[in-house]
């Protein structure tokens, strides 16, 4: 266990080297997006987030950088915003052009059933499903997660 970096082997049900628990969300145009579905074509970066965090929102340019990096190389990057409306997750997020993945978990069921305490927390998902390294707070580096997502999407 790395515990410089923040990782944790288990979040809640969540484990290292366990599948990642299946959700569906909608996302900021209403659409579903389901976990499996990137099951066999790309590794995901979970994220769970939220507007008035101040963590979460000193993360968000790294992660844009990743998602634009890796988007060819096999990597979603998911943001799950915790409890907000749709309005406030959108005006947020269109200032700012962001253009990863963001989905809303209204009731935080998601967050719950991912064994989420604390925000920011991530979860990389290899492209099998498969947990690969969980981090609560915004403990890894950029170059850390980077050094992750590559290991993962050269698998």
């Amino acid at each position: 266990m790395h515990r410089h970096t923040g990782s944790v082997n288990a979040l809640g049900p969540i484990k290292v080297g366990e599948l990642a628990p299946d959700f569906t969300l909608g996302d900021l145009a209403g659409q579903p997006v389901t976990l499996r579905s990137f099951h066999g074509k790309k590794a995901v970066l979970i994220d769970f987030w939220a507007t008035w965090c101040g963590p979460c929102k000193a993360a968000m340019p790294g992660l844009q950088d990743l998602a634009d990096k890796f988007k060819d190389r096999g990597l979603e990057v998911v943001t799950i915003d915790q409890g907000e409306s749709i309005d406030q997750v959108r005006y947020f997020i269109e200032r700012r052009k962001y253009s990863f993945q963001v989905l809303l978990d209204h009731d935080r069921a998601v967050g719950d059933q991912y064994g989420v305490r604390g925000i920011p927390t991530s979860v990389l998902v290899d492209k099998n499903g498969v947990v690969q390294s969980i981090a609560v707070g915004n403990l890894w580096s950029k170059d850390e997660l980077q050094k992750r997502v590559e290991r993962i999407t050269k698998e």
